[in-house]
């Protein structure tokens, strides 16, 4: 029997292997029960599915368990997608260790412990039954992977590590149509469906975790910044109010903090409320379909299961942030190829009763002769005592790296600088005895991809100068806030910073609120896309203003209300522009919190 096995990447392609009934493939993130460890998802479009991580900050995680059956009992050959993921950095100590347990019975090879990349590690000779109990058994707590087991019959087997991974090939199925879909669930994702679903469209909402938010999420805990209902739109900003109002118990380090402060909860409660609105959660798009320059359809996968949906829409709003939908489609786009805003893996600490140790590490950042925030008195930004500085903000690498295909090298790298900052300060300082790391953020709090290009590329001067468009759209209040390496923490880390300070001084100051053009909103070469978020049409520079999350809120309410009048009008979204702003601003000056029944149709 031949059997044709490949994963979704982005564009999709397919790699055969011929299998005769003698190969179990094993995805870890469909085990039945993942214990501690957590689905990573951020790296499918560069390995093609998502993996399994022992995210325990130094404490072992509990096992993944799940039960395989094989087409007949027998000797088989194992082999563990993982890697070293220190190994990059040349460094010593493999921390990222686990087991393979077959009904309760490890494996003698330990995995995690060779290989810079993504790869197949043998893991030997076992001999099953037609079913066996198999589990992850982590061994540090120190971030160890695991992608997929495969048991092969054929003892001289051995998979090819171009493949990334296999799994059955399956065809999408049919999950819909509908007037507008809405890629990425973050702040503004989450405001374009409202907005939309309010106005009276169907709407679909895909999110690749299982909670709402994004960065504004107790995944990631960045602080939502951005100033709503202001004039002379005073309604712009009510959805976002509704989903993301004020924080009042603010953290000291402005990240970080309990979960219960983002209230994931809450934005789900008002999505699920909508009843026009499809719910996608733990989905990732990773196709689209096109017909000329319009996008029919897109195709996502269900991060557990694999399954594939076709998911069939008039308009598209990409709100991924990365401008994923948009580089899919073959919209117009610009990247910095050097200079990035970075990426910030937010932690935080925990005060026990007892005195909590923590071993030395020969892998992490070696930082115990070394500044940093917190250490020795020196200060981030905008931070004050020694316990605010740890985990902030300014905790943030990636500058001079690819935000998209180098996202797990970037991130690791803040697990390398956080771990030896704790280390130097526990074991080398000897201080915070009784304190521990409590949680740090696995899923990277992005600033900075891919900007689709609009009929409008918004600049700082455009700030600056306060220029006026006959197109204004959502208000702008955050100063011009472009990241780059902190001098003070860099010296010795070049290529590998990862302290940054933000722009300061008149020169990032302009009067708000600044009101920015509609014409930002929409492709300028995919007829029927809208975005909002971080990945709309502005310069790196102007980016500075916009990213900030309520702000990216009302650019979905925005977003949400031209897609209902270019479905009502039969247009595009540079038809609501150029033959139906003053509807779109009529629109605006009603309250979008709680939708007044038969507004949409009042206002056409």
């Amino acid at each position: 029997m031949t059997v044709t096995l490949f994963r979704f990447l982005a564009p999709i392609v397919a790699f055969t292997l011929t299998v005769h009934a003698q190969h179990v493939l094993l995805e870890a993130e469909q085990f039945a029960q993942t214990g501690g460890w957590v689905v990573d998802q951020q790296f499918m479009d560069q390995m093609g599915s998502p993996f399994l991580l022992a995210h325990g900050l130094g404490v072992p995680v509990r096992d993944a368990v799940t039960t395989a059956k094989f087409p007949s009992p027998g000797k088989y050959r194992v082999w563990v997608r993982t890697r070293d993921w220190v190994a990059l950095w040349k460094a010593s100590g493999a921390p990222g260790r686990f087991q393979v347990l077959v009904n309760g019975k490890p494996l003698a090879v330990t995995f995690g412990t060779e290989g810079a990349e993504w790869h197949w590690q043998d893991g030997g000779i076992v001999e099953v039954g037609k079913e066996a109990k198999i589990a992850l058994h982590d061994l540090t707590g120190f971030e160890g992977r695991c992608d997929a087991i495969l048991f092969s019959r054929d003892l001289t087997f051995t998979p090819p590590n171009e493949s990334r991974a296999l799994r059955l090939s399956a065809q999408p199925e049919d999950g819909g149509a509908f007037d507008f879909l809405v890629v990425g669930g973050g702040i503004a994702g989450c405001c374009a469906a409202v907005s939309a679903a309010r106005q009276g469209l169907t709407v679909a909402l895909v999110q690749d975790r299982p909670v709402l938010g994004g960065n504004g999420s107790s995944e990631v805990r960045v602080w939502p910044e951005g100033k709503t209902q202001v004039q002379p739109f005073p309604h712009i900003g009510d959805i976002v109010e509704e989903i993301c109002p004020p924080i009042t118990n603010r953290p000291p380090s402005r990240e970080a903090g309990s979960a219960t402060v983002y209230e994931d909860d809450r934005k789900l409660a008002v999505v699920r409320a909508e009843p026009r609105i499809t719910l996608l959660l733990e989905h990732r798009v990773n196709a689209v379909e096109m017909r000329g320059k319009r996008i029919v359809a897109v195709i996502a996968q269900n991060t557990h299961t694999a399954r594939p949906l076709k998911l069939s829409g008039k308009l598209f709003a990409d709100c991924t942030g990365d401008g994923a939908v948009g580089f899919l489609a073959g919209a117009d786009y610009e990247i910095s190829t050097h200079e990035h805003q970075g990426i910030t893996n937010p932690w935080s600490l925990l005060e026990c009763s007892r005195t909590v140790s923590f071993p030395r590490l020969s892998w992490a950042v070696d930082l115990s002769d070394k500044p940093f925030p917190g250490r020795w008195g020196r200060k981030g930004q905008w931070a004050d005592t020694p316990l605010s500085n740890l985990g902030g903000w300014f905790w943030e690498s990636g500058f001079d790296k690819d935000p998209i295909n180098d996202l797990e090298r970037i991130r690791d790298l803040n697990f390398r600088a956080m771990y030896g900052a704790w280390d130097a300060l526990k074991n080398v300082d000897k201080l915070y005895p009784n304190h521990r790391l409590a949680w740090a953020a696995f899923i990277a709090g992005k600033r900075e991809s891919r900007r689709l290009l609009g009929d409008v590329i918004l600049t700082g001067d455009d700030f600056r100068k306060q220029r006026t468009f006959p197109d204004p759209a959502f208000p702008c209040s955050w100063h011009i806030d472009v990241h780059s390496p902190h001098p003070e923490f860099s010296s010795e880390f070049k290529g590998e910073e990862f302290i940054s300070q933000a722009t300061v001084g008149k020169e990032y100051r302009y009067k708000s609120p600044y009101w920015a053009p509609y014409r930002t909103l929409y492709s300028r070469n995919i007829e029927n896309l809208f975005m909002a978020g971080r990945d709309i049409s502005v310069t790196r520079e102007a980016l500075g203003p916009v990213r900030v999350m309520r702000t990216c809120g009302m650019m979905g309410e925005i977003v949400g209300k031209a897609a209902w009048i270019a479905v009502r009008h039969d247009t595009t979204p540079r038809g609501v522009y150029e033959q139906h702003v003053a509807l779109l601003h009529e629109l605006m000056r009603h309250p979008g919190a709680h939708r007044r029944k038969g507004i949409h149709n009042k206002l056409q």
